[in-house]
């Protein structure tokens, strides 16, 4: 159910407060797009929300989709849920909101963390998803002890947010968004970042570090557009290369220095 829906802006599209049966109220942007065109969905990546990720895409992608981009749980005016961060939820998540706009089939486009949800998407819901895109993404993003450590890391600092009271953890958050604003950043992207519910966040890190999708990827049979980041300093490209590689259908590859 759409709860309320924000005008479009000059700097943005209209954005919608949705209620997700059994799941909560999120956020969602949307781009009408040409009648009848398909549905494409973006995914943020991690730390980020919708607006962050995609402010410059939504008017191109605008002119030949229906566009729709939602901020994750944890993330922005996402879903703040009383459970732990999953990233098959968030692809649940997705399925539910393509159900509140009345959209059968789309094409999941997911950059870093929302490349995982995207899979998980197509695995989850394969009947729905009609194509991929992917980008500055991975099937696993951890294999050595250090790198599993340090995402373990972020599990037990989420557990011990748990801990702060309410009025703290607003402390913390205007204290993040006063660090931000002196970052350079734009007002409305400071206000975004320090909008996040940082123990979800903190247990989406924990998620991305366990995520390995190579055991059932072969069996996604959709064809694919993989966008390589070939400057990458979160993802490596190595990495980024054998997704590509182990996608079942065809795929297209493109490298961007980035």
């Amino acid at each position: 159910m759409i709860r309320r829906t924000h005008a479009a802006t000059r700097d943005f599209p209209q954005g919608h407060e949705v209620d997700l049966p059994g799941r909560g109220r999120t956020f969602v942007r949307e781009v009408a797009g040409p009648v009848g065109a398909p549905t494409v969905i973006l995914l943020h990546g991690w730390t980020a929300t919708a607006d962050l990720n995609w402010f410059t895409c939504f008017d191109a992608l605008g002119r030949h989709f229906r566009v729709l981009a939602p901020d994750h749980r944890g993330h922005g005016r996402g879903l703040r849920p009383n459970g732990g961060f999953r990233l098959s939820d968030c692809a649940d998540d997705v399925a539910a909101i393509a159900d509140v706009f009345g959209v059968n089939t789309f094409i999941p486009v997911g950059y870093s963390m929302g490349g995982a949800i995207a899979q998980l998407l197509a695995q989850r819901h394969e009947m729905r998803v009609r194509g991929l895109v992917l980008a500055a993404t991975a099937g696993y993003f951890a294999s050595s002890r250090d790198e599993r450590l340090n995402f373990l890391g972020l599990n037990g600092l989420a557990r011990l947010s748990r801990l702060l009271s309410a009025q703290t953890r607003s402390w913390v958050t205007e204290q993040i968004y006063l660090q931000r604003k002196t970052q350079s950043l734009a007002d409305w992207a400071a206000r975004q970042i320090a909008s996040h519910d940082w123990r979800h966040v903190l247990e989406a890190g924990s998620e991305i570090g366990a995520f390995d999708s190579r055991r059932w990827l072969n069996d996604i049979d959709v064809p694919a557009a993989m966008i390589i980041t070939t400057k990458d300093q979160v993802v490596p490209t190595r990495r980024q290369e054998e997704l590509a590689a182990s996608l079942r259908s065809s795929t297209v590859t493109y490298r961007v220095e980035a």
